[in-house]
């Protein structure tokens, strides 16, 4: 197999990711981001249904389907035996006894002498919410620094032609760009359906950074390896060589995994949807960030120095 020309061609596959960031933050700015409940805040009732059946989630659900209940978003938990916990949107006292009676009505239609008891019916404020997103951050931030003192560390017996650290700074850059156009790209698409930005897709990002710097890792791992084995190269067909090298292995193992997570998003649960969706494709632009934007940087950070 041809050995592709990757970091010579850099400027093509840098011009596509500005492209796409721009893409991205005018998506943001045009649409905004469509949070759910999660970081909105909303209506909490918990209910029980009194019956000899035992009740499953997936009966409660298709209740949701229904034109009679006019509620567009919702999070169903069930906590116990035939015990609920519905999460959703801001419910005024009407629409909540409304909500009530149409699952008592329901209920009572499918099952005889079935009966829901509301246990509890409240609001949540978006302190919550406030309280999700300033964690949300903490924790994107810790995961940055961490990977920077690792990979610094790691890759410390090869700090020349370039500072250990710059490798941990490539991957950096390389996650912010893989969930910028994440979000971008999922922002454009939650505009127009009912995907929302909730605790599940902050989790799908978080992923998303563990799976684009393993690739990225690996790739760099490489180039470690070459520079201390290696005396014949520029450095510039070093880093191209290692990622040829690498190339297969990161394609194949994105592949596989993109296929199994495309068959979740097709035939998985539909509460699990978005969630699948986001990862669908931040892999996708990971696995273009570690071989295309991450390696490149690192070339760039060194300048064209020869190996030595």
């Amino acid at each position: 197999m041809a050995e592709l020309k990757i970091i010579q061609k850099r400027k093509w596959y840098l011009a596509i990711s500005s492209l796409l960031i721009i893409a991205s933050f005018v998506m943001i700015a045009l649409y905004g981001l469509n949070f759910g409940i999660d970081f909105t805040g909303g209506s909490l009732l918990e209910i029980k249904i009194e019956s000899s059946q035992q009740i499953s989630q997936d009966m409660i659900k298709s209740y949701f389907k229904s034109d009679e209940l006019n509620v567009r978003e919702y999070k169903l938990q069930q906590v116990d035996t035939n015990r609920f916990i519905i999460r959703t949107e801001s419910l005024t006292e009407e629409e909540h006894q409304k909500l009530l009676d149409i699952l008592s009505s329901k209920v009572a239609s499918d099952i005889e002498g079935a009966e829901v008891q509301q246990i509890r019916f409240e609001s949540v404020g978006p302190v919550i919410g406030q309280e999700l997103k300033r964690k949300a951050g903490i924790a994107l931030l810790i995961a940055s620094v961490v990977i920077i003192l690792y990979i610094a560390f790691s890759f410390r017996k090869v700090s020349k032609p370039v500072a250990s650290w710059k490798y941990g700074l490539g991957a950096i850059v390389a996650l912010v760009h893989d969930v910028f156009i994440t979000v971008g790209i999922y922002t454009l698409i939650s505009h127009f359906t009912d995907f929302k930005i909730d605790s599940l897709f902050i989790t799908a990002l978080l992923v998303i950074l563990g799976y684009s710097v393993n690739d990225t890792i690996v790739v760099y791992d490489r180039i470690r390896e070459n520079l201390l084995k290696e005396t014949e190269y520029d450095f510039e067909d070093l880093i191209n060589k290692s990622v040829n090298q690498t190339l297969v292995r990161s394609v194949n193992t994105s592949l596989s995994t993109l296929l199994v997570l495309i068959a979740m998003y097709l035939f998985g649960s539909e509460i699990l949807q978005g969630f699948v969706l986001a990862l669908i494709i931040g892999i996708a632009i990971g696995t273009y960030s570690s071989i295309f934007i991450a390696s490149p940087l690192i070339y760039i950070f060194a300048g064209k120095q020869k190996v030595s």
